[in-house]
């Protein structure tokens, strides 16, 4: 199944891939004369389509891509930022960013963001809003907000967790470009892989997640979101309410009771 949107020279696609256990959904955003950059509404449409696959109860896995190879998302469409005059303006806007990166966060299933070419400003916060970013060596990251007056904001927040404090501070106050061997070496990105490569990659990582069982995934990316805002103390016990949960839930007892017959045959 597929599903297409179009609107303001943008479109998003959804495609669809039924496998044993579930569905992968593919989503691509496609403004790709502009470098893929994201306008109200794209924000808005992107948005409710992770809204939407939230609800999709066989939905196992997410993979988010930009189209034309030369961007993921070149960031915040800059020709609507110019326009911007009145502090309520800019705190429309970025709270629409915002909330584009907040559904995929709350998507129930783990989404992979494929990136390739450049991936900036918004571009980067909507990326670090994913579960695992996979990259093209040929991949290029920055954030040029300060070049242009702003700040890097919203899920820009995120970077600390990812890359420490340091690196954080050199990305947004030099605004200087990293490419892929750096933004790996950082701890941005899980994997680079050549160009030519990247479809495999993906693959591989999607093929990993669905082999998992259903409820555990969902429960796992529900306990790490958990684990963000908890102490050390409370993070362990919410993870022992989550096993008992499992457990009562009895997806193991197929799985388990498998590896233990195959080692008695063994």
């Amino acid at each position: 199944m597929s599903g297409e949107h179009k609107s303001d020279g943008h479109k998003i696609e959804v495609r669809r891939e039924t496998r044993e256990g579930g569905v992968v959904a593919h989503v691509t955003y496609d403004y790709a004369r502009r470098l893929n950059v994201l306008n109200p509404a794209a924000l808005k449409e992107l948005t409710d389509t992770f809204l939407a696959l939230a609800k999709e109860d066989d939905l196992r896995v997410v993979v988010f891509s930009g189209a034309g190879g030369r961007a993921f998302i070149g960031g915040a469409d800059i020709n609507h930022m110019a326009g911007m005059r009145h502090p309520d303006d800019g705190r429309a806007f970025i709270t629409m960013v915002h909330k584009l990166c907040q559904s995929i966060r709350d998507c129930p299933v783990p989404v992979i963001c494929r990136l390739e070419g450049y991936t900036l400003g918004a571009g980067v916060e909507v990326a670090a809003a994913c579960d695992i970013r996979i990259s093209s060596d040929t991949a290029h990251f920055g954030m040029p907000e300060v070049k242009v007056g702003i700040p890097s904001v919203v899920e820009a927040a995120l970077l600390p967790r990812l890359i420490g404090w340091g690196r954080t501070s050199w990305m947004l106050l030099t605004a200087e470009n990293i490419d892929a061997a750096t933004a790996d070496r950082w701890g941005f990105v899980e994997q680079v892989v050549p160009a030519a490569k990247l479809t495999e990659a993906v693959e591989r990582c999607v093929h990993s997640i669905v082999e998992g069982t259903p409820k555990s995934v969902r429960g796992q990316k529900r306990l790490m979101r958990r684990w963000e805002r908890l102490s050390i103390d409370e993070a362990i016990q919410a993870g022992i309410d989550a096993f008992a949960q499992s457990v009562g839930e009895g997806e193991h007892i197929e799985r388990m009771g498998a590896f233990v017959n195959r080692k008695k045959k063994g």
